[in-house]
């Protein structure tokens, strides 16, 4: 059950915002000897998630990337609140924490999904920077303008940074 989608949920003023939606499925090879899933995973998801993201609401960044434009993750992070094991169903939701001149961060919450409903299992974090090639070096470069547009309806209500 791998996929992507958007999901509308409540921000802590009690506004609707949305989340892009990454759905996975545990499976054995992402778990370790004691049965659950080894810490690195939930930031390979962080990744698959963006990408699906770029794939789906921004593909010219896509073009972008073949060429001279970098996205470059400058810092990850994963708080963990609870294990996952094989075939555990996660969603992980995607949202904008801050934009600005050249960089973005994007926060991330891991769903354990059930048939009780949803458990927070894990929450993360990755700052981007978006930088271009110039000769032998790379420099900072806009956030692409496809890409801000694309991640405008997904900005938390709580974000810093604004939208410059």
């Amino acid at each position: 059950m791998k996929g992507a989608a958007d999901v509308r949920g409540r921000g802590p003023s009690g506004g609707a915002m949305r989340a892009y939606e990454y759905r996975h499925v545990v499976g054995f090879e992402e778990t370790n000897l004691v049965g659950n899933v080894y810490y690195v995973n939930h930031l390979r998801w962080q990744g698959r998630c963006r990408e699906l993201f770029l794939r789906e609401h921004a593909p010219e960044v896509l073009n972008g990337l073949a060429h001279d434009l970098r996205l470059v993750t400058t810092r990850c992070a994963c708080e963990y609140f609870a294990e996952l094991g094989a075939f555990d169903e996660v969603v992980v939701r995607m949202r904008l924490g801050a934009l600005t001149q050249s960089r973005l961060s994007l926060v991330f919450e891991y769903w354990r999904q059930s048939g009780d409903g949803e458990e927070l299992v894990a929450r993360g974090e990755q700052q981007v920077a978006c930088m271009q090639r110039d000769g032998d070096r790379l420099v900072p470069a806009p956030v692409p303008e496809s890409l801000r547009e694309a991640l405008r309806p997904y900005s938390r209500p709580d974000a810093s940074g604004g939208h410059q």
